[in-house]
């Protein structure tokens, strides 16, 4: 059973060295850079083991396939695959299931995946060319309605198999079984076709109507797909494809002095890659002329977040130093209404970010994901955030699996319909699901931020180190 306790936010922040970096927090300094294990308050403790029981609980253990969102599980998710391939090991670690089920469980993700069928038709298969359709039908595995072949969820899912490879390295013929199936279908992704001899890769394929125009280069979630591309040991792509992904660099850089960083506007970019590959202390050319890593520029980014939420330049309730946090996550509708005499719109699904950044949106919409999965680029900030929002919603807002999907206080309306969510007169909107792809990035963020646990399993595999030695990485643990 999951420990429903209450927590006070006052006594939890008295933890190892938090108490400090809070202060300096609040007085606007920005403490050192995380490079080790991190003591945590219970209350993340507790958060990472509901957010675990989300994909084992949800997760369909025949084919290891995993929803979208949840309660309403209309289709899987690849991506939200991917994530789970990783829970399942943090499960085993923190004593919540056994290695045998864990092993069992990803044993029976990898052969469905191994033999789901493929092809250039529109239904009846699963991926082509290596790849997989971005939602499949949950028994099934088939192609949900007319979605793309995506490269990035691909990559997710990919990610999600070599972390799976790595893990499962023990003497035993399921664990062989695991390590020789995740490479194989890794090994299958033909990464020169979605490239279409183009500068970059396409984001994604259909069938009948061929490649998205859309393109993965500049700095967004992208980058893991470049990496993957790089470190193919059957189809990579030329090394020339880093230059392509950097090209729009100039375009994207934000703030000056230690502010200066890489700006994508939901929070989600600079999480995803991160979640997997160990990018402190490695540098790619453009790394180098800049003087920081990526994972500096995330956690300047996080703290970039913060800041826009304390100015707050479109009055949104609810905004403070302490509850913060926009990326792509579920919200209220897709209506206009007037909000302190301006008319405003409002989305339902979509990515959110500072509007002064690229892919900047904001319709009042919080994610806790959007904080708590940069807990590890910046605990001294993402502690007290998580603490708050805890405090301050309770219930209302942290369920069976954490954290609900996001909240707009802004949104009281109760004469517009919502989706996927309640109103509330004085509190706002709040989403009653979870989705998997940001379930993900809360988990990862907690093993890493706790341990290193996914990024010291991740620098044994051949394809992540290849493909950023062949991107122009180099130091740190690349050297060693």
């Amino acid at each position: 059973m999951i420990d429903r306790r209450c927590f006070s936010a006052t006594a939890l922040l008295a933890v190892g060295g938090l108490a400090a970096d809070r202060a300096a927090a609040l007085a606007g300094r920005r403490p050192k850079r995380t490079t080790g294990a991190t003591p945590l308050p219970a209350l993340l403790d507790d958060l990472e083991h509901r957010t675990f029981r989300w994909f084992w609980d949800t997760g369909n253990p025949a084919n290891g396939l995993v929803p979208d969102s949840w309660p309403n599980p209309a289709f899987c998710s690849i991506a939200a695959v991917g994530f789970a391939l990783t829970a399942y090991p943090i499960g085993v670690a923190r004593g919540w299931i056994s290695r045998s089920a864990a092993r069992a469980r990803t044993l029976a993700t990898l052969r469905f995946f191994d033999r789901a069928p493929q092809g250039p038709a529109a239904d009846g298969v699963t991926g082509h060319q290596g790849f997989f359709y971005h939602f499949l039908h949950m028994d099934s595995g088939l192609r949900y309605g007319d979605v793309e072949l995506s490269s990035v969820d691909s990559t997710m899912l990919f990610l999600g198999m070599l972390f799976a490879a790595e893990y499962f390295d023990q003497d035993h013929p399921d664990e062989r079984e695991i390590g020789r199936l995740a490479r194989t279908i890794y090994a299958r992704a033909d990464w020169e076709w979605f490239r279409r001899g183009a500068a970059a890769i396409s984001m994604g394929w259909h069938p009948g109507q061929g490649f998205i125009a859309r393109s993965w280069d500049g700095y967004n979630e992208g980058m893991m797909v470049n990496l993957l591309a790089l470190g193919s040991p059957t189809h990579p792509v030329a090394a020339n494809i880093w230059d392509a992904w950097c090209a729009p660099y100039p375009q994207c850089w934000r703030g000056s002095g230690d502010t200066r960083r890489l700006a994508f506007a939901p929070m989600f970019g600079h999480q995803y890659s991160q979640m997997w590959i160990d990018f402190r202390g490695i540098r790619d050319a453009a790394m180098r002329a800049a003087g920081l890593d990526y994972f500096e520029n995330s956690r300047r980014e996080t703290w970039a977040q913060r800041s826009y939420a304390i100015r707050n330049p479109m009055g949104w309730d609810g905004y403070s130093r302490d509850v913060w946090g926009l990326t792509a996550c579920v919200g209220p509708a897709d209506v206009e209404h007037d909000f302190k005499g301006t008319q405003r719109s409002f989305r339902s699904y979509s990515a959110r970010g500072p509007i002064d950044e690229p892919d900047g949106y904001d319709d009042g919409t919080i994610a806790p994901t959007a904080a708590i999965g940069s807990l590890a680029f910046a605990p001294e900030i993402v502690v007290p955030a998580t603490l708050a929002m805890h405090a301050r919603y309770g219930p209302w807002l942290y369920g069976d699996y954490g954290f609900y999907d996001a909240f707009n206080p802004s949104f009281r309306w109760s004469d517009k319909p919502v989706q996927l969510g309640v109103v509330d007169p004085a509190r706002g909107w709040v989403s009653r699901n979870y989705l998997g792809i940001d379930q993900g990035p809360i988990l990862g963020a907690i093993a890493n931020a706790k341990e290193d646990f996914i990024w010291r399993t991740m620098r044994r595999s051949g394809p992540i180190r290849l493909g950023l030695q062949r991107a122009g990485f180099t130091g740190g643990w690349l050297a060693a």
